[in-house]
């Protein structure tokens, strides 16, 4: 091979090979593959004792349990804030807010074992639960 062939070859297998860089660069769509769409979960409840110190913590202790679920991508326990607006309901005790990477992962965990023993042990302290599901809009 003299030198000028192997410069050429140099050059147009580095064009070919940038050429290859580009095209993994650009965005893969196949019918095949369909995007995930984040689904959130968010609990309110509302205790049967209200004022028991007692059965919060143990409904507390309880949803901490939770976090365990290895399809829980991020959990959130929350109280009331501190805020008065007309739109603001404060009256419930505790909130759960879980995000998930989509439906099939909430799904596995509403039948997971450590939420069903969760519900078994802990839905005697509350009177009432809310919950809002979304996804992506």
């Amino acid at each position: 091979m003299t030198e000028i062939n192997r410069r050429k070859f140099i050059k147009q297998s580095s064009l070919t090979l940038a050429g290859a860089g580009m095209v993994s660069l650009l965005p893969f769509e196949s019918s095949a593959q369909k995007p995930t769409t984040m689904f959130v979960h968010h609990v309110y409840f509302w205790l049967k004792n209200a004022d028991s110190k007692g059965d919060k913590a143990r409904l507390l202790k309880g949803l901490q349990t939770l976090k365990k679920i290895e399809t829980i991508k991020m959990s959130h326990i929350g109280v009331p804030a501190d805020t008065n607006r007309e739109v603001i309901d404060t009256s419930y005790q505790l909130s759960l807010l879980l995000v998930f990477d989509n439906r099939k992962d909430q799904d596995t965990y509403q039948n997971h074992p450590v939420h069903l023993k969760f519900v078994e042990d802990c839905s005697n302290l509350w009177k009432k639960v809310i919950v809002y599901d979304s996804v992506d809009a």
